[in-house]
């Protein structure tokens, strides 16, 4: 018996990690998609007539075990993924694209889809089941359903190169950043490096069986390096072999790769109707159109321009009192630190004693109790996929609201960045509330023999951002697993977790945890008032650069026929040029580590993050007037969590605020 093909004998019927074997992936996905396409079979079988229950209804909760052993095999190909894992993941994508592209060209289902789409002013339904009816018929007109068979063929040998191809890309990122490291023997190249970071360096090095240190280009390593080593030769050579992953020629290049996706979803947009890629995508979000894209991204470049120029001014100044003509990009974090440090007085290295990790959850555990009536209990006797995984069991007023596993700490299986994920979807069904099992991944400083895990104030926003994300996961409250917690419009998405960022910046909230590790010393009133202070720091250098990648992201999918003549190199620095601060190197690109959009679901949707700025500017606008800890807000703003995909995003935030978000909110917050 294959035990990823059972419901699980766990608590919470959670994931059997320990019971899992590599070999058990690829018979189980076969008989599991054999069991959903029998469900299938069952709705087009059905001899009555289609309605809402037997078909939309029907098909809303096939293939749930086929959905939770996905996730379960691909988080773990993106957090503890080794070379077994991911030759599995190129045989299975091929089969999971082929399946859903069987699905959604499934005429006689279609028919019937079509027939309760057609007909649906007879039936009395709920605003839950109308967004799901109309959901269900643009899914499946949205992947080819109105095709000639010749066509529906093409799309589906699409579908399956591109999950390939974006596997593929993903899994050369990885194999690039894991493939550098430099191994530093004279401790006078570390200059500048704050004692503790050098620790880490030296741990890495033991890890290696090597003496000395060294520097990877894994997020907690490269960055606080190239914050603070005073060697610039060395920060450039780190800067030049980060801007050079999968940029290099090498078996790991992505170059072509990047090309044959863009041609790849360009075909796809074509094929069912649409000028472009960022057409199809943007029919279905809250901006709607590619021009009102650009129009946004260029309103805010226009205002952010200035203030950009003003600091990038300030710091050419300071390079040049220590003989630095030509500031270029490697320069940027060590004299932004420098810079930071004189205006504020203010260092990472000062804050993080303050900041560590444990304390940290503490607190953000403790504002979803506040906001929410949210309680976390670490549970032992529920299966973790790697030691340093815990698993809390989430209540609410005392009765179970979810799982939540917490994955903090970079290791050589998993991918750089931080996410949030969902092992198992929230719905109903059968009279039963069926709860969600929620992920946060990060990639945090280990603790070391004689220090905990100790965050930078950047990665402490970073943890309540992805949490704010589990949150509207572990929130949800929908019928159909399909509309349930993050199952929303993309530009929406960022919106919980950009939201639940703004709370690290209160003083009478961080003031409850941000206590020193050794002495339990409250951070000084001075300290958090510079911390205030310094929230907007770089704004508009940081306005710009996320400017740039969403306006190459949307250009990469408008405009691909230009790609033909050019590198991607020269499309890069075409249309990243109004927004570039520095000269652009000719060895390095970042397209081609540009995971978001070339392997996440970030295609022609880059822009989002800046949209859902406006949006959690404003909505924390209104807890600012009112309170932070407002009972009466939470409760509103919980409503919008627990709604998921039920509603128009838009409806459901003038619900929660009372009108339409305001860019005002966010250019008053960004630039005063």
């Amino acid at each position: 018996m294959n035990i990823l093909t059972e419901k699980f004998n766990t608590p919470y019927h959670s994931a059997p990690f320990g019971d899992i074997k590599n070999e058990d992936y690829l018979p189980a996905f076969k008989e599991l998609i054999q069991k959903s396409e029998e469900e299938i079979n069952a709705i087009v079988d059905n001899p009555e007539a289609p309605t809402f229950e037997n078909v939309i209804e029907a098909l809303a909760y096939s293939g749930e075990q086929l959905d939770v052993v996905s996730n379960i095999f691909f988080n773990l190909n993106s957090a503890e993924t080794s070379d077994e894992i991911q030759q599995i993941a190129q045989e299975v994508s091929p089969i999971l694209t082929e399946y859903s592209s069987k699905i959604s060209q499934n005429e006689a289902l279609f028919n019937k889809i079509k027939k309760v789409y057609d007909e649906k002013e007879k039936y009395t339904l709920n605003e839950e089941q109308k967004m799901l009816l109309n959901e269900t018929y643009k899914g499946f007109v949205r992947s080819g359903a109105l095709l000639n068979e010749e066509d529906k063929e093409k799309l589906k040998k699409i579908s399956m190169d591109l999950s390939i191809k974006s596997l593929q890309f993903g899994q050369n990122v990885l194999a690039s950043t894991n493939a550098y490291f430099k191994h530093i023997t004279d401790k006078e190249q570390l200059a500048g490096i704050p004692e503790a970071i050098i620790e880490q360096f030296a741990e890495e090095a033991k890890e290696r069986n090597l003496e000395g240190w060294v520097v990877t280009l894994q997020y907690p390593s490269y960055i606080p390096f190239m914050t603070y080593a005073e060697n610039r030769e060395l920060r450039k050579e780190l800067a030049l072999a980060n801007g050079k992953k999968s940029f290099d020629g090498g078996e790991h290049d992505n170059q072509n790769l990047i090309k044959e996706l863009l041609q790849l979803k360009q075909q796809k947009a074509e094929l069912l109707g649409y000028k472009d890629y960022a057409e199809y995508v943007l029919e279905e979000r809250m901006a709607k159109s590619p021009a009102k894209v650009v129009d946004f991204l260029n309103e805010l470049l226009t205002k952010a321009t200035p203030y950009a120029g003003k600091e990038i001014d300030e710091l050419k100044s300071l390079a040049k009192a220590d003989g630095i003509e030509d500031m270029q990009s490697y320069d940027h974090a060590f004299y932004a630190e420098k810079l930071r440090k004189a205006k504020y007085d203010l260092n990472d290295e000062e804050l993080k004693p303050y900041f560590p990790l444990n304390q940290v959850q503490d607190a953000v555990f403790g504002l979803a109790g506040k906001l929410f009536g949210l309680t976390f209990e670490e549970r032992n006797d529920i299966p973790k996929y790697h030691e340093d995984v815990k698993v809390y069991e989430v209540k609410e007023n005392g009765n179970y609201k979810s799982l939540l596993y917490v994955d903090y700490f970079p290791r050589k299986g998993k991918r750089a960045g931080a996410w949030m994920t969902s092992y198992k979807n929230q719905y109903k069904q059968n009279g039963e509330n069926s709860r969600p099992h929620i992920s946060i991944v990060c990639n945090f400083s280990k603790p070391t023999k004689d220090t905990p895990s100790l965050l930078t104030f950047q990665e402490v926003t970073t943890l309540f951002h992805e949490f704010g994300h589990a949150l509207h996961g572990m929130m949800a409250d929908t019928q159909y697993p399909t509309l349930s917690g993050t199952s929303v419009k993309w530009d929406f998405v960022e919106l919980p977790s950009q939201f639940l960022e703004n709370f690290c910046y209160e003083p009478e909230f961080l003031k409850t945890f941000a206590k020193h590790y050794k002495t339990g010393e409250v951070l000084p009133d001075e300290k958090i008032e510079k911390i205030e202070q310094s929230k907007n720091f770089m704004e508009g250098y940081q306005t710009l650069r996320q400017l740039g990648f969403g306006l190459l992201d949307m250009n990469y999918h408008t405009k691909v026929a230009e790609l033909e003549n050019e590198s991607v190199k020269e499309f890069e620095d075409r249309y990243t040029k109004a927004t570039a601060l520095y000269p652009s190197n000719p060895e390095t690109a970042m397209s081609p580590s540009f995971s978001h959009i070339f392997q996440g679901g970030y295609s022609a949707g880059y822009y989002s993050y800046k949209w859902a700025e406006v949006l959690d500017a404003d909505a924390f606008q209104y807890f600012k007037e009112n309170g932070i800890f407002n009972p009466e807000i939470a409760a509103k703003y919980k409503v919008l969590l627990s709604s998921g995909g039920t509603k128009d995003p838009m409806e459901l935030y003038k619900a929660f605020r009372g009108s339409e978000p305001k860019v005002e909110s966010l250019l008053k917050r960004a630039f005063g």
